[in-house]
């Protein structure tokens, strides 16, 4: 299948295929080592919250939603 044949499916047939790849994903062995720069990121968000630097919303008022 190339990029012609799945932009000419529907937008539910090409939804259909996205969760079927990812259902074929949860049956596979294998292991995704998480980037160095993702630890990096990890580790100063809980430095932040340790020290006190860190700023929490709720999902709405992230969301733009008046509370």
């Amino acid at each position: 299948m190339n990029t012609i044949e799945i932009r000419e499916m529907s937008v539910t047939e090409r939804l259909q295929i996205m969760e079927a790849i990812w259902d074929s994903l949860l049956y596979d062995e294998f292991s995704i080592e998480s980037p160095e720069w993702h630890r990096d990121v990890l580790g100063e968000r809980k430095r932040r919250i340790k020290n006190g630097e860190a700023e929490f919303v709720s999902l709405d008022a992230l969301k733009g939603h008046k509370p």
